[in-house]
Protein backbone atom coordinates (compact mmCIF):
# COMPACT_ATOMS: atom_id res chain seq x y z
CA UNK A 1 0.00 0.00 0.00
CA UNK A 2 2.77 2.38 0.75
CA UNK A 3 4.77 1.60 -2.37
CA UNK A 4 1.54 2.67 -4.38
CA UNK A 5 1.66 5.67 -2.13
CA UNK A 6 5.22 6.44 -3.01
CA UNK A 7 4.46 5.85 -7.29
CA UNK A 8 1.44 7.88 -6.99
CA UNK A 9 3.71 10.85 -5.61
CA UNK A 10 5.89 10.37 -7.66
CA UNK A 11 3.53 10.53 -10.67
CA UNK A 12 2.25 13.64 -9.35
CA UNK A 13 5.37 15.24 -9.32
CA UNK A 14 5.70 14.16 -12.73
CA UNK A 15 2.48 15.37 -13.99
CA UNK A 16 2.49 18.95 -12.43
CA UNK A 17 5.80 19.70 -14.08
CA UNK A 18 5.12 18.08 -17.73
CA UNK A 19 1.62 19.67 -17.13
CA UNK A 20 3.56 23.34 -16.00
CA UNK A 21 5.38 23.09 -19.28
CA UNK A 22 2.24 22.16 -21.41
CA UNK A 23 0.28 25.28 -20.15
CA UNK A 24 2.74 27.75 -21.44
CA UNK A 25 1.73 28.18 -24.60
CA UNK A 26 -2.25 27.98 -23.42
CA UNK A 27 -1.42 31.29 -20.80
CA UNK A 28 0.69 32.83 -23.86
CA UNK A 29 -2.39 32.50 -25.88
CA UNK A 30 -5.04 33.18 -24.07
CA UNK A 31 -2.93 36.31 -22.63
CA UNK A 32 -2.78 37.49 -25.91
CA UNK A 33 1.50 37.56 -26.13
CA UNK A 34 1.49 34.80 -28.45
CA UNK A 35 -1.98 35.30 -30.53
CA UNK A 36 -0.78 33.53 -33.18
CA UNK A 37 -0.39 30.07 -31.45
CA UNK A 38 -3.11 27.80 -32.85
CA UNK A 39 -6.02 27.49 -29.90
CA UNK A 40 -6.53 23.90 -30.51
CA UNK A 41 -2.77 22.96 -29.92
CA UNK A 42 -2.93 25.08 -26.98
CA UNK A 43 -5.71 23.24 -25.22
CA UNK A 44 -5.18 19.31 -26.40
CA UNK A 45 -1.26 19.88 -25.24
CA UNK A 46 -2.16 19.87 -21.77
CA UNK A 47 -5.34 17.80 -22.19
CA UNK A 48 -3.08 15.11 -23.65
CA UNK A 49 -1.15 15.13 -20.51
CA UNK A 50 -3.83 15.04 -17.89
CA UNK A 51 -5.25 11.67 -19.92
CA UNK A 52 -2.18 10.36 -19.66
CA UNK A 53 -1.46 11.05 -16.03
CA UNK A 54 -5.17 9.47 -15.60
CA UNK A 55 -4.85 6.14 -16.92
CA UNK A 56 -1.16 6.08 -15.57
CA UNK A 57 -3.08 6.62 -11.90
CA UNK A 58 -5.31 3.73 -12.71
CA UNK A 59 -2.66 1.60 -13.86
CA UNK A 60 -0.59 2.20 -10.57
CA UNK A 61 -2.24 -0.24 -8.07
CA UNK A 62 -2.29 -2.94 -10.39
CA UNK A 63 1.22 -3.13 -11.19
CA UNK A 64 2.17 -2.99 -7.51
CA UNK A 65 -0.04 -5.79 -7.42
CA UNK A 66 1.93 -7.55 -9.75
CA UNK A 67 5.16 -7.24 -8.32
CA UNK A 68 6.04 -10.54 -6.24
CA UNK A 69 9.85 -12.51 -4.98
CA UNK A 70 9.97 -16.08 -3.29
CA UNK A 71 13.14 -17.05 -1.53
CA UNK A 72 13.24 -20.73 -2.79
CA UNK A 73 15.90 -23.47 -1.27
CA UNK A 74 18.48 -22.46 -4.89
CA UNK A 75 17.67 -19.31 -5.89
CA UNK A 76 15.10 -16.12 -5.73
CA UNK A 77 12.66 -15.69 -7.82
CA UNK A 78 11.26 -12.34 -9.13
CA UNK A 79 7.80 -11.34 -11.00
CA UNK A 80 6.42 -8.35 -12.53
CA UNK A 81 4.70 -6.77 -15.16
CA UNK A 82 0.91 -6.63 -16.22
CA UNK A 83 0.72 -6.48 -20.01
CA UNK A 84 4.62 -8.10 -20.87
CA UNK A 85 4.56 -10.22 -17.54
CA UNK A 86 8.71 -10.91 -16.57
CA UNK A 87 9.43 -13.74 -14.21
CA UNK A 88 13.53 -13.54 -12.97
CA UNK A 89 15.41 -16.26 -10.98
CA UNK A 90 18.53 -15.26 -9.48
CA UNK A 91 20.72 -17.93 -8.51
CA UNK A 92 21.84 -17.33 -4.75
CA UNK A 93 25.26 -18.61 -5.78
CA UNK A 94 25.69 -16.15 -8.50
CA UNK A 95 24.95 -13.07 -6.73
CA UNK A 96 27.86 -10.86 -5.76
CA UNK A 97 26.47 -8.38 -3.66
CA UNK A 98 23.10 -7.42 -2.24
CA UNK A 99 22.02 -3.40 -2.27
CA UNK A 100 19.73 -1.97 0.34
CA UNK A 101 18.83 2.06 -0.82
CA UNK A 102 16.04 4.37 0.12
CA UNK A 103 15.88 7.90 -1.58
CA UNK A 104 13.89 10.20 0.58
CA UNK A 105 10.25 8.93 -0.93
CA UNK A 106 10.74 5.63 0.42
CA UNK A 107 12.39 6.77 4.07
CA UNK A 108 9.36 9.04 4.67
CA UNK A 109 7.38 6.00 3.83
CA UNK A 110 9.28 3.45 5.44
CA UNK A 111 10.14 1.87 2.12
CA UNK A 112 13.29 0.70 0.87
CA UNK A 113 15.04 -1.20 -2.74
CA UNK A 114 17.06 -4.47 -3.07
CA UNK A 115 19.12 -4.13 -6.10
CA UNK A 116 20.75 -8.09 -6.17
CA UNK A 117 24.05 -7.84 -8.33
CA UNK A 118 25.55 -10.53 -10.27
CA UNK A 119 27.97 -10.95 -12.82
CA UNK A 120 25.95 -10.56 -15.86
CA UNK A 121 24.00 -7.35 -16.54
CA UNK A 122 20.87 -8.84 -17.50
CA UNK A 123 20.36 -10.56 -14.05
CA UNK A 124 20.58 -7.77 -12.32
CA UNK A 125 17.63 -7.91 -9.70
CA UNK A 126 15.37 -5.01 -8.13
CA UNK A 127 13.33 -5.38 -5.46
CA UNK A 128 11.52 -1.71 -4.66
CA UNK A 129 8.37 -0.89 -2.16
CA UNK A 130 10.01 -3.33 0.77
CA UNK A 131 9.57 -2.17 3.97
CA UNK A 132 12.49 -1.00 5.47
CA UNK A 133 12.58 -4.12 8.21
CA UNK A 134 11.52 -6.71 5.54
CA UNK A 135 14.31 -5.29 3.22
CA UNK A 136 17.07 -5.43 6.13
CA UNK A 137 16.53 -8.99 6.66
CA UNK A 138 16.49 -10.43 2.98
CA UNK A 139 19.69 -8.80 2.46
CA UNK A 140 20.81 -10.81 5.34
CA UNK A 141 19.11 -14.09 4.31
CA UNK A 142 19.96 -13.55 0.66
CA UNK A 143 23.93 -12.62 1.85
CA UNK A 144 24.28 -15.55 4.27
CA UNK A 145 22.46 -18.29 1.91
CA UNK A 146 24.85 -16.81 -1.46
CA UNK A 147 28.05 -16.88 1.13
CA UNK A 148 27.25 -20.82 1.70
CA UNK A 149 26.49 -20.92 -1.89
CA UNK A 150 29.72 -19.99 -3.18
CA UNK A 151 31.50 -21.98 -0.16
CA UNK A 152 30.35 -25.08 -1.71
CA UNK A 153 32.06 -24.44 -5.26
Amino acid sequence: MKLITARFISAGIGALIFLAITMVPLILHLSGVWAGYPAWLAWVAPAIVVVIVGWEMILIPRQVRAIGYAERDEDLLIRGGILFHRVMVVPYGRMQYVDVTMGPLERMLGLSTIHLHTASPGTNALLNGLPAAEAARLREQLTARGEAKLAGL
